[in-house]
Order: C-alpha cells, then sequence, then structure tokens
C-alpha cells in the first residue's frame, strides 16, 4: 500500500528535526532545469505566475536563487518535517518516532510541483511550485505536461516493493496534485478517501477540516503499520467513522458528526 498526499505551502525551517535520517530526492536533475527557468522571472513576473504577493514572490525569487542541486543538512530539511500546511497539522510527523517515519518512507509519498515525488524523508529545499502552475517549460504548457508519466512510473515501482496483494493506492491528495498520476497507468487500484463534517443539516466537505483528516488518516496508517487497505476502515480519528452505506470500491467515505 502507498499513500500519497499534496504538498503544503507553508513551510518550517525553523524548527530542527527531531532525526537525523535523510534521504536525497529522485528527480533532482529534473528540479534543476525548472529551477533555471524560475530564476529567468522577475519578481514581478513570479507574482502574476503564481498570484501571489510582491513579497511572497521576492522571497521565492530569492529561494530559486539560492537553490542548489547539492542537498545536505545545512540547506535542506527532511520533506515530511518541512511542510506546515493543515495536512502536516494533521500528520504531526515531528512527533513520530524514528521506526515510524521509516515505515512512512516505505508507505507515503508527498507529490511536488518542484520535486514530482518525494520520499518523507527527501531532503527538501525551500520553494514554492504548485502542481496546477501554468508554467510553460521545454517540455510543455504546464507542469502536469513536465511531469509526463514520470510519477507515476516512481509510483508504481514503490507498489512493487509491496507483496502483489497489497498493492493499492490510496489517494490523500488534492485533485489539483493527484492529476499528475495517470490514474489509467497505476498497476493497483485507486482509493479515494473523502472526508465530510456535518453542518446546516447535511454532510459535507469542509477544506479545512478534510485537509486535515488526510494528515490524520496518513498518521493513523503509520503508527498502526498498516500495510492491508481494508485496515484503513477502522481510521477513528477525531470522530470520524466510515460509512459503507454512501461508499464504493474506489471512494471511501467517513462521516463525522460533532454535536
Amino acid at each position: 500500500m502507498i499513500i500519497v498526499l499534496s504538498p503544503a505551502k507553508s513551510l518550517d525551517y525553523e524548527t530542527p528535526p527531531h532525526v537525523g535520517q535523510h534521504t536525497v530526492p529522485q528527480f533532482v536533475d529534473d528540479a534543476a532545469e525548472l529551477i533555471e527557468s524560475l530564476r529567468a522571472l522577475s519578481p514581478s513576473q513570479v507574482s502574476s505566475l503564481m498570484g501571489i504577493s510582491d513579497q511572497l514572490a521576492a522571497l521565492n525569487t530569492s529561494r530559486y536563487a539560492e537553490w542548489t542541486p547539492r542537498f545536505d543538512t545545512t540547506n535542506a530539511k527532511q520533506a515530511v518535517l518541512a511542510f506546515n500546511g493543515d495536512v502536516y497539522e494533521g500528520l504531526s510527523a515531528r512527533t513520530l518516532s524514528a521506526p515510524q517515519l521509516d515505515f512512512a518512507q516505505r508507505h507515503l509519498r508527498i507529490l511536488s510541483g518542484l520535486y514530482g515525488v518525494l520520499r518523507p524523508l527527501d531532503l527538501l529545499q525551500p520553494y514554492r511550485l504548485e502542481m496546477g502552475t501554468r508554467f510553460a517549460n521545454a517540455r510543455g504548457r504546464d507542469l502536469y505536461a513536465f511531469w509526463g508519466e514520470r510519477v507515476t512510473h516512481t509510483i508504481n515501482a514503490a507498489l512493487a516493493e509491496h507483496p502483489q496483494t497489497r498493492r493499492v493506492l490510496v489517494n490523500l491528495a488534492s485533485e489539483e496534485y493527484f492529476k499528475v498520476v495517470k490514474r489509467r497507468l497505476v498497476e493497483a487500484p485507486v482509493i479515494t478517501p473523502v472526508f465530510e463534517d456535518w453542518k446546516g443539516g447535511k454532510y459535507k466537505i469542509i477544506s479545512f477540516y478534510a485537509k486535515r483528516a488526510r494528515g490524520l488518516m496518513a498518521r493513523y496508517a503509520i503508527e498502526n503499520a498498516v500495510s492491508d487497505v481494508q485496515q484503513l476502515k477502522s481510521f477513528d480519528s477525531e470522530g470520524y467513522a466510515f460509512d459503507d452505506s454512501v461508499s464504493s470500491d474506489a471512494l471511501w467515505v467517513f462521516r463525522r458528526k460533532v454535536t
């Protein structure tokens, strides 16, 4: 079983990592190619391309200038510890033990506009480049064209390391990021958990809670060393419960009604 997550816009390079083990991203050369193209943009062009403030554009222009294909613990941090958004608040990787992070390294992947796909302990230099950015490049009009089938092949390789009967891809990523995975080429069933909360007299997806729940489910899988996807139906963090009556083989719905 492999779980995929989206990255986060927010990054934490202030908190020291609590583990020393780390790996290097697989697609460093590809990231370097994108960085070279990004370096050609002015801060105002970055602002326009990404729809961000002038301050954020200036910050990321500096990040592109400082980025190097040489990764070490002085210029980078393990991805799962560097990302700091709602999903990663739910995952709370800072409180995972070294053995638990080793499990995550085998079962968790993070999709990335710049790095393609990351393992949790891959070193990450600061950046901002969302997968949906319409950034024209030598390989096409956007990042989906840039990455092509490479992300999918990498996920298939990770799935192949697990027993045939337990090869399942669990999609806990956003639609924007999961589009880089070519579903028709995935060599395993794909299951997408959905998280709904009771509000206004009905169940609905509430973005903040749904993002946090994706991280909570990833943590649940890690803490319980889940390798059989059926075990995820027992996920019950923060009041969620699997609802078989509204689920299908490919779409698993978890609901919560807080009174």
